[in-house]
């Protein structure tokens, strides 16, 4: 039954959501939390026009460059697209040309007819070659099978010049080696989103290569990139010239047949790169690595049974599906990886795992990865930030990691809520004291983002760091999960210093507006203010303050108190989802998207606001709100995302809102409940048992909770704790067609009033 459920899972995902649009997803072959994401790239963009193309590939697009060995999921800034490969016929033509000039280069149109992906498997006809061309991928290497025509010369093109977000001298150095045996090697370092990055690579062929041509260019560029090198840096000449090749080698043998082309990478040389391409794959079997991706994702995807229209179901299994996509593997067959010291170093006991993707996904991702992975995957996880911890130049946690690197893109520390969150959920299994140790030293380190005047002031003024209010709110709610894992270790001297700073936010409120606002050195608010603006230089981090102003999720309470109690805030929040917004006021920011009224799906600060209202007192409300974001933020088509996937931290929400419950504070271990969406879903939890919720009478015209049992109890809270889903059971809902403001009661929510629980 497991077996048939997890295939049914499998065969329900869809991997082209969110591939248009601004969902920025990828539909190639990958499997779960794999180093290698094989997928196709459909333009290669200059850095300044790239953002649609994030995830190399977007639906509309008509042309295929190649098949690249790495991609990002859903983010909105973007890297990677490395060791790209073409395959081609007749001509071997080594520019990609222009995508509006067919025949000027080597990229090939395709069309969606003949176009097939499932978990694990890609498939396209390059139309202009002939060529059939199927993908799919173990943990640390990809296999492509082409299917050559007769008649014409078969070529395969190796292309190390390209990246997604490109530009010229983005490729540092690069190198291509054919061994005797046909082996082909190599490697490039690339100065991009994370400087100085090293990926290397094996790649041998099913059938023997009859000739070949290297490219072999130097160019000599401004250097135009994050970080500039210093006039002083012994590295400066080799950051202002980059060596770039392609690559082409033929096949006599190939027309008319299948050519078997097998790649695995490595962040620590050729040689590993070679070890992972026989540990991974020691054959030519195409057929067993797709059925083994298969049964890979069959068997995460099967973590979650549902019952459900098929279009829920469609949307459900690949919103799991793009949940399962990272963090990352980083680490070679024997364990070694590169860190961000850029020294290679040992996994001893624990598996390296590498992009995280933190302001996004500590908020729902991480917590859902708690209940539908292993807890050895989650401790992995854990492990893989302190390793990184340990290694970095400045002692401090990943902020935004990828291979290994630090990008500081975005703000906070928010590794520590993925670490408090597992830690008091029970997901133990590394050193606690050199973890919190490790979150303490990330929230102490002052030249970062402002928080040397945060520790002085209790808040970061405006006047000397930009964004200076989302970041006062953000250190606030991380300093309460070191306090709340401080407390659970008994280290009440650290409890009480961060649950003293976990109260800083209110330094940001201004009761004069109700909105939280930045503060200058001298205490006073940044005049003039205007709530709509958004933007680098402005308040506030990709958003504005109609967005930022809730985000208090460890203080509801407290919240409620500074508006003057919680039908002020309420009122408030309305406003907010109420208001009369033009989209097009936004259109140049990419990441304000999903708009109802300011309420803006598409990005992250808002995604627990719609739960704020059952965390306040009135659930019925939350129902409400949650419906039309589910219809209009959500549906089963290429641009059914309103914004980045963000490494599945858009899906997570899905998952979490569907199944009737979200965590809208990390590090508490209770969800708010909202409302459910499907009429039952079985959660296989790692421990063995299993939780179920059913919804009695769900349907459209049926969306609010008239009473709920736990395990045929009354229920009479809007919140679950997150030792009673582990525990296994059954949580009943009997859905109604109006909202029932009986249920559960006056005192439902009070986990959300600082009781001892939350302090």
């Amino acid at each position: 039954m497991a077996a048939d459920r997890g295939a049914n899972a499998w065969a329900a995902v869809d991997p082209f959501i969110g591939t248009g649009g601004e969902g920025h997803t990828f539909p190639g072959a990958v499997v779960p939390f794999g180093m290698i994401q094989l997928s196709p790239d459909t333009q290669i963009k200059p850095r300044k026009e790239a953002y649609g193309w994030a995830a190399g590939y977007r639906y509309d697009d008509k042309t295929i460059v190649g098949f690249s060995h790495t991609h990002f999921s859903g983010t909105g800034h973007s890297d990677l697209g490395d060791v790209l490969v073409m395959p081609i016929t007749g001509e071997v033509k080594l520019e990609r040309g222009d995508v509006d000039k067919p025949g000027s280069g080597y990229t090939s149109r395709f069309s969606h007819k003949g176009e097939v992906a499932q978990p694990g498997y890609y498939a396209v006809t390059l139309d202009d070659y002939g060529i059939r061309a199927e993908l799919t991928a173990g943990a640390r290497v990809g296999v492509h099978r082409y299917t050559f025509p007769k008649g014409t010369p078969a070529h395969v093109l190796v292309d190390l010049r390209t990246s997604m977000y490109d530009y010229p001298g983005k490729v540092m150095w690069s190198r291509l080696r054919l061994h005797p045996d046909g082996t082909l090697t190599g490697f490039r370092e690339t100065r991009g989103w994370a400087p100085g990055r090293q990926v290397y690579f094996a790649m041998r062929f099913s059938l023997p290569v009859s000739g070949h041509q290297f490219n072999d260019t130097e160019q000599d560029v401004p250097y135009k990139g994050f970080p500039p090198p210093g006039k002083d840096d012994p590295r400066q000449r080799a950051q202002i010239e980059g060596r770039q090749l392609v690559g082409a080698l033929d096949f006599a043998d190939a027309p008319g047949q299948q050519l078997v082309v097998k790649v695995a990478i490595s962040p620590v040389g050729e040689d590993s790169a070679l070890a992972n391409l026989d540990a991974g794959m020691p054959d030519w079997n195409f057929d067993r690595v797709r059925a083994e991706a298969k049964a890979q994702w069959s068997q995460a995807l099967g973590a979650i049974d549902i019952d459900a229209p098929e279009p829920m179901r469609r949307s459900f299994y690949t919103a799991l599906y793009h949940a399962f996509m990272g963090p990352s593997l980083f680490m070679d067959s024997d364990g070694r990886y590169r860190g961000p010291d850029n020294a290679v170093h040992q996994a001893k006991g624990f598996t390296n795992y590498s992009t995280f993707s933190l302001w996004d996904t500590y908020r729902a991702l991480h917590p859902l990865l708690t209940l539908v992975q292993p807890a050895q995957r989650n401790n992995d996880f854990i492990r893989s930030l302190l390793a990184a911890q340990s290694a970095s130049p400045y002692g401090v946690l990943p902020v935004w990691a990828f291979h290994g690197q630090e990008t500081w893109c975005m703000i906070g520390y928010h590794a520590v809520p993925v670490i408090a969150d597992a830690y008091m959920k029970g997901i133990r299994d590394y050193d606690a004291d050199a973890a919190l140790k490790a979150m303490v030293a990330s929230a102490s380190y002052g030249p970062y983002d402002g928080l040397a005047q945060y520790m002085e002031l209790g808040y970061v003024p405006i006047d000397e760091e930009d964004e200076a209010a989302s970041k006062t709110l953000e250190y606030a709610f991380d300093d309460w999960t070191i306090a709340r894992m401080a407390e659970a270790m008994g280290r009440q001297d650290v409890a009480a210093q961060f649950r003293k700073r976990a109260t800083n936010w209110k330094h940001a409120f201004d009761p004069a507006t109700g909105f939280m606002r930045a503060r200058k050195r001298d205490g006073s608010f940044r005049e003039p203010f205007d709530a709509t603006a958004s933007g680098y230089g402005s308040d506030y981090t990709e958003g504005n303050a109609w967005q930022y102003s809730w985000y208090v999720p460890q203080d509801v309470a407290g919240l409620a108190q500074a508006h003057g109690g919680a039908d002020k805030l309420l009122a408030k929040l309305d406003e907010v989802f109420d208001a009369k917004v033009d989209p097009k006021t936004f259109a140049h920011m990419e990441d304000i998207t999903g708009l109802i009224g300011w309420y803006a799906h598409g990005n992250e600060p808002s995604h627990h606001v719609a739960y704020l209202y059952a965390a306040a007192g009135q659930p019925w409300r939350t129902q409400q709100r949650l419906g039309p974001i589910m219809a209009s933020q959500y549906s089963p088509r290429p641009d059914g995302l309103s914004g980045n996937d963000d490494l599945g931290q858009m899906s997570a929400w899905f998952v979490f809102t569907a199944l009737g419950f979200y965590p809208i504070a990390p590090g508490s271990n209770e969800y708010i409940i909202g409302r459910p969406f499907l009429p039952r879903a079985t959660l296989d939890l790692p421990n063995g048992k299993r939780f179920t919720v059913i919804a009695d009478g769900l349907d459209d015209a049926h969306a609010y909770i008239a009473s709920a049992t736990l395990n045929g109890k009354p229920l009479d809270r809007a919140f679950l704790r997150h030792e009673e889903i582990v525990a296994g059971g059954e949580l009943r809902f009997t859905m109604q067609a109006q909202p029932n403001r009986a249920w559960p009661g006056a005192n439902a929510v009070k986990p959300f009033s600082m009781s001892a629980s939350m302090q």
